[in-house]
């Protein structure tokens, strides 16, 4: 059971505590749930970048203009460390790592936007390694190595002005190490003051042993949700209801609120049997992946508990892609963007 721990600052308590737990502990599909989107919903798109000067680039300005036109209030922002095996205990910066000053770049572009900004680094294994697979030889060495990474991004988002950190994303194998994350987490208060949330994988999520350490509970929304494709808005719906009521729940059991910290579909057919899959299929997907948006929207956006959405992505930087943009994850250009603009221009 997590308990729960007071904060300095009640970020967490965007609406009353009695008056989340009454709404989570309802039925998802009773009329007690249902009310006009909250407006301190999270609205954005992930922009990761995949080289050092992507978030400087002269690309970068009109991606951010974009994004706000989509009505989105929010962009996530990217920078990656990488580790060599999974039992290494020192991430490190690559050429493919956004410099410091391109992200101070990309938050003033987007604060100047009107845009909010969540920083959520990430460490990454090279080729196809997973970083789930994360499970150092020596996991005090690796914690004070994570301290010194993620530390170093929570004094650049003081300084640069963001919203919102994540003091990590999809590491299952080290998530459940409770000393080591509140150690953690303790050193990045000491140096940011705003919200803090973690992005578990949507397999990970009950697992993770520090919620009660953070100001939101963060999910990457990755769930399968047909056993073969479809467009079929409704039937998606269904599917969302039994994960909507688990989520209900954990929200009253953590008395934080649920951000889908990443959720997205490639324009592939397919995609909703494998939301996670960069490579479902050859085929276009256009259709499904706009039907899975809608879907995840009609049946979250109504929920006190939910805090909102990141999509991934907004789009490759010219040249980084390997997936083509017709087939890839990004919305830009697709009917999945009229999807979200019908949602968040309202």
């Amino acid at each position: 059971m997590i308990l729960h721990v007071p904060l300095s600052k009640p970020w967490n308590l965007a609406m009353p505590l009695a008056a989340l737990m009454a709404a989570a502990s309802c039925s998802p599909g009773s009329e007690a749930t249902a009310r006009p989107e909250d407006p301190g919903q999270e609205r954005g798109f992930a922009l990761p970048s995949w080289n050092a000067g992507d978030y400087d680039s002269r690309q970068a300005p009109a991606y951010i203009r974009r994004i706000a036109a989509t009505g989105a209030r929010w962009v996530q922002i990217n920078p990656t460390w990488y580790q060599r095996t999974t039992r290494d205990d020192s991430p490190h910066t690559t050429g493919e790592t956004a410099s410091d000053g391109s992200v101070r770049h990309i938050i003033g572009l987007a604060r100047a936007a009107g845009l909010k900004v969540l920083l959520k680094p990430h460490v990454d294994l090279p080729g196809a390694q997973d970083r789930a697979d994360i499970r150092p030889s020596d996991s005090r060495h690796w914690f004070a190595a994570y301290t010194g990474f993620i530390v170093h991004y929570a004094d650049l988002a003081r300084q640069a002005h963001a919203a919102e950190l994540a003091v990590g994303t999809e590491l299952a194998g080290v998530s459940g190490d409770r000393a080591g994350w509140l150690g953690v987490i303790a050193a990045i208060r000491r140096h940011f003051d705003g919200p803090l949330v973690y992005a578990a994988n949507y397999d990970e999520y009950s697992k993770v042993a520090f919620w009660d350490a953070l100001d939101l509970v963060g999910i990457d929304a990755y769930w399968p949700l047909a056993a073969r494709p479809t467009t079929d808005v409704a039937a998606l719906r269904r599917s969302w209801r039994p994960i909507a009521e688990r989520l209900s729940g954990f929200a009253a059991r953590t008395h934080r609120r649920i951000l889908f910290t990443e959720a997205g579909y490639v324009s592939q057919r397919g995609t909703t049997v494998a939301p996670y899959s960069w490579t479902i299929s050859r085929s276009n997907g256009d259709d499904e992946q706009a039907a899975a948006y809608e879907a995840l929207l009609e049946t979250f956006g109504r929920f006190p508990w939910w805090a909102g959405v990141h999509w991934w992505m907004w789009d490759d930087w010219p040249g980084s892609g390997e997936t083509p943009a017709r087939l890839a994850y990004t919305p830009h250009g697709k009917p999945a963007e009229q999807v979200v603009r019908r949602w968040w221009r309202r």
